[in-house]
Formats: C-alpha cells, structure tokens, sequence
C-alpha cells in the first residue's frame, strides 16, 4: 500500500472552501489513523486557520460521503483515516503507533451474515478492527 494516497478534488457540500480543502489535504498525506484533534493541530502547525468545528464537520461528511475509514479507539475516540481502497475492508491498526494495515475480511464476511440471519436480521453492514502491537512497536 502506499505511503500517500494521491492528492483528490472531492466535492463536500454546497461549496468547497480553503479550509475544507486543507482537511482533504492532511488526511491525503497521513497513513495513520489520526483524531479531528491531531488533524486539526497539524493544519494549525503549518498556519493554516481552520476551526475544529469546522475539521469535525469536514470529517462527519467525508465519512458520508465513503471517501475515508472511521473507527473508535480502545478509549473511544472517534479516529479517521484516507481509504486506500473504495472497497469493502478491514484494519489492523496498532494501538501504540496507530500504523494501519487494509485487509479483506475473509471468513468475517461470511459470518457476518450468516449471524445476522440466523438471528433473523438483514444485515446491512458491518465492521471489525483488530487491535494490536505492530512488529516495531512490539520490538522496542
């Protein structure tokens, strides 16, 4: 998987502005998953004025839109990230590094349904994350 996913013009709402755009921009150039408030510190280190109310709601409609991942840590804090792939996926993420890794989900797929059914629900999504240590982060 790449490093970057490369730059998008995204349409978000009625009007795309500066501070929308910037959003796109840090989220295009992070691997990792990262918190509106990570998100919105690096835009603030690189002097771009964007309020974290406007980086919230930039990240809700991204989400909307299936244009980037979102998951809630171990402490329950919402988490985003660019999507590498516009296909159903899961993540290995690191809870240390928070280095993230797309997978298919397999025989998860399967039972996903299967469960659902047997509880007599449709299913009509779902997600799962596994959590753990990366080869580095466990080796220091």
């Amino acid at each position: 998987m790449p490093a970057t996913t490369p730059k998008r013009n995204i349409k978000i709402g009625q009007r795309n502005t500066r501070q929308r755009a910037a959003v796109v921009d840090v989220l295009d150039e992070v691997v990792e998953f990262a918190s509106a408030q990570d998100i919105h510190l690096r835009l603030t280190n690189r002097g771009q004025k964007v309020g974290l109310t406007t980086v919230y709601r930039t990240l809700q409609q991204l989400h909307e839109m299936g244009v980037i991942d979102t998951l809630h840590d171990d402490s329950g804090e919402t988490l985003y990230r660019s999507c590498a792939t516009d296909t159903h996926h899961h993540h290995l993420v690191c809870t240390s590094c928070r280095r993230t890794v797309e997978i298919d989900g397999g025989p998860v797929e399967q039972w996903a349904q299967d469960t659902a059914a047997a509880h007599g629900f449709e299913k009509t999504g779902h997600t799962a994350e596994i959590f753990g240590l990366c080869q580095d982060c466990r080796s220091r």
